[in-house]
């Protein structure tokens, strides 16, 4: 059996070479940048006011002071401020010459003569200074970046209205199994509704890609072979669920190996997920992720999104964070490292959901992420902290 971590760098040392695309700004959200951004222009491109008030020297804050003139966001003054003189100003304009504090407008007052008198000293200038932010010429954003909308703004204030971002790879998803049926479908004696390829395909669609439902495999040797023979010719990467167990019927993994796969590794020291089989061949590959619902979701999270996004040039590092458990949680078996669906109560706590094993999948509707036990720990007590991987 392989550590996760062992097989996450695995996974993370394979080459690959998706291509590039152009997007516009609007529609780059969730994409991997391809090229670095530079800023076309300083940020602030001038000295600019950050509050609401009047720009004027500090030598004179003891003393009226004479308004020349307004200038609000967007125009430029026309006079320098002099000696004993103001300009009122508004948040975002640029600061006239000879100025070198804003005062805030709720710190002044009008005096007899109709001339502003500083009632409270600034602490700071309120300005913000030209190029403090970004300077012309520097990387704001750097290739392999997921873009999030904070990213676009930064992308938008520099110019950049259209993005080189990584080709998405084209991922085709099979369920497998005789005792598998359409959602739409009436079970038989035997036989259960398909939920894997229905969570897998949102899955990957939130990762802001564009998955193929390929179907349900049966249990038959020579369909697995043309069905997933046929997906590869407009595949990069297939994502299976089952078939790659010990059964008399789980003939993924000899199929792979005819198919000119070379298999890295099957078997994962995780529970749920021990039997997660990943194969390439080329700038191919195929990860078959266990059957049950409940280890095909929790491999996939672990496994297949780092996979996806490194195949994009992004290093995907889920968030992790410590919290306190709610009661005591132990398990008999110690074997491998362990990932139970958890809640985050409004204290901060976890509680670990009533779980009845890896096909029981209603225990994610209400998880918040997944608590990770280390091989070899039996117990955590009520208020020792867990890792919880966020969703």
């Amino acid at each position: 059996m392989l550590l996760l971590d062992e097989a996450l760098a695995l996974l993370k040392s394979v080459q690959y070479n998706l291509t590039t695309e152009v997007v516009g700004l609007h529609k780059a959200v969730g994409r991997i940048l391809a090229q670095d951004v530079h800023s076309d222009m300083d940020m602030p491109p001038f000295d600019k006011a950050s509050v609401d008030g009047y720009a004027c020297r500090w030598a004179d804050l003891e003393k009226p002071l004479q308004l020349i003139e307004t200038v609000a966001a967007g125009a430029v003054p026309s006079q320098p401020v002099g000696p004993v003189q103001c300009t009122k100003i508004m948040t975002g304009a640029k600061v006239p010459e000879g100025a070198d504090c804003v005062v805030m407008v709720e710190h002044t007052r009008l005096d007899a003569e109709s001339k502003i008198v500083v009632e409270i000293r600034p602490k700071k200038s309120n300005i913000a200074k030209k190029a403090e932010d970004i300077r012309l010429g520097e990387v704001v954003l750097t290739k392999g970046t997921l873009l999030r909308p904070s990213h676009l703004a930064v992308a938008a204030s520099v110019g950049a209205n259209e993005l080189i971002v990584a080709r998405r790879p084209a991922v085709t998803i099979f369920s497998t199994g005789d005792e598998l049926v359409a959602p739409h479908q009436t079970p038989a004696d035997g036989q259960i509704r398909d939920a894997n390829s229905s969570q897998l395909m949102a899955l990957v669609q939130q990762m802001q890609l564009d998955p193929v439902f390929g179907g349900i495999i049966p249990d038959r040797e020579a369909e697995t072979e043309s069905m997933m023979a046929k997906a590869l010719q407009t595949s990069d990467v297939l994502l299976l669920s089952g078939g790659i167990s010990m059964g008399d019927y789980d003939y993924v993994p000899k199929v792979l190996q005819r198919l000119g796969f070379s298999i890295l590794f099957k078997s994962l020291a995780v529970q749920p997920g021990r039997p997660t089989v990943f194969a390439s061949s080329g700038s191919q590959f195929i990860l078959a992720l266990p059957g049950n619902p409940v280890s095909s979701h929790n491999i996939f999270r672990l496994l297949g999104m780092p996979f996806l996004y490194h195949l994009m040039g992004h290093n995907y590092i889920a968030p992790v964070v410590k919290l306190p458990l709610a009661e005591d949680f132990s398990r008999k078996n110690t074997e491998r490292q362990l990932f139970v669906p958890v809640r985050i109560e409004a204290n901060g706590s976890i509680q670990p959901l009533d779980y009845h094993g890896s096909a029981h999948i209603n225990a994610l509707s209400e998880a918040h992420g997944l608590m990770s036990i280390a091989a070899g720990i039996k117990e955590i007590k009520a208020g020792e902290k867990a890792d919880v991987r966020l969703f």
